[in-house]
């Protein structure tokens, strides 16, 4: 819901302001007033979500929809699917990221570049610049992503879900920092490197959990001993780890309009006639068939490059095919 709102820079002038945040639980209504300037990264992480599911779904029955008011995704989001696992994994690594960024910026009070990593490394470079404080991002992403779960009582089989699949997108990110290096010496040698750890592209994130949706292990409570857990709810399923989503309620088809689910259905939705996959249409349309139209494309053609220094382009029209449930 915040991913919806405009920036809250102006909207949060004071800590008092954070009570008129709707859709918040008391305890992040706490973390916002002893942090508000941490707000806006939070905003942002959560509009880098939301584009990110619609990325990684733009072709597939589900595209990862959003309605306006406090439900975003309506109810697919909290009925315990493959799909509701993605929307809290990529949710909480979207937090876990832009807050990061902002300390890297120097946005934040709080925090700053991750100074822990020094010295020298096995490899033989020099830790030094400003890595990123990924281990900031995520504290904050697990105190503030999870508490709503946290305030609803550990022994629900939803809630564990739930925080099971925030920690899976946090570890997606952490799994994929990468090191970046600068070179130091006489005429650009290389006599000393100086590196530092930088965060995976968002993109990268959006790929790797999209690849666990796919891989998704279906689970059913269990109690051990006096604990409740999560296992795999057939001895066919590999057993799961903290870096693998979970879901307990396997996914409607979402092909017909259902708002009692929270489904929007396909009908209206464009397709492609000659793919195989999800995005054709005998696929997407779930057999229902599908319209043709004529559409008008405008597109830049015959460029040619004008010394100096611009590129001169003439636009050209043509009539495509556009094909649609």
């Amino acid at each position: 819901y915040l991913a919806k709102q405009p920036s809250l820079r102006a909207a949060l002038r004071d800590p008092s302001d954070c009570e008129g945040l709707t859709g918040l639980v008391e305890e992040q209504v706490r973390i916002c007033q002893r942090q508000v300037e941490a707000m806006d990264a939070v905003k942002q992480g959560a509009e880098l979500a939301v584009k990110e599911c619609q990325h990684q779904f733009h072709s597939r029955r589900w595209n990862c929809s959003t309605l306006q008011g406090l439900q975003v995704f309506g109810k697919v989001a909290i009925q315990g699917t493959r799909e509701s696992a993605f929307i809290h994994a990529i949710s909480a690594a979207g937090i876990a990221f832009a807050v990061t960024h902002a300390c890297s910026r120097g946005e934040l009070e709080k925090c700053g570049c991750d100074r822990k990593i020094q010295g020298v490394s096995p490899e033989g470079f020099q830790w030094s610049g400003c890595s990123d404080n990924l281990s900031y991002g995520i504290a904050f992403s697990q105190a503030f992503v999870d508490n709503p779960e946290r305030s609803r009582g550990i022994s629900s089989s939803r809630v564990l879900m739930n925080l099971h699949n925030n920690e899976a997108g946090r570890k997606a990110l952490l799994a994929h920092m990468k090191v970046e290096c600068k070179c130091h010496g006489v005429s650009g040698s290389c006599e000393v490197r100086t590196c530092w750890k930088v965060m995976p592209p968002f993109r990268k994130v959006g790929n790797v959990l999209k690849e666990k949706f796919e891989g998704a292990t279906e689970v059913h409570p269990k109690l051990v001993g006096s604990r409740k857990l999560l296992v795999p709810k057939s001895s066919r399923f590999k057993p799961y780890t903290a870096h693998d989503l979970v879901y307990l309620l396997a996914s409607p088809d979402f092909c017909d309009w259902d708002p009692q689910r929270g489904v929007f259905g396909t009908s209206g939705r464009q397709c492609n006639r000659t793919s195989p996959a999800m995005d054709g249409c005998e696929l997407l349309c779930c057999g229902r068939g599908f319209h043709t139209a004529q559409a008008e494309v405008v597109e830049r053609c015959s460029c040619k490059f004008r010394w100096c220094c611009s590129i001169k382009c003439k636009q050209c029209r043509h009539l495509v095919e556009v094909h649609s449930c």
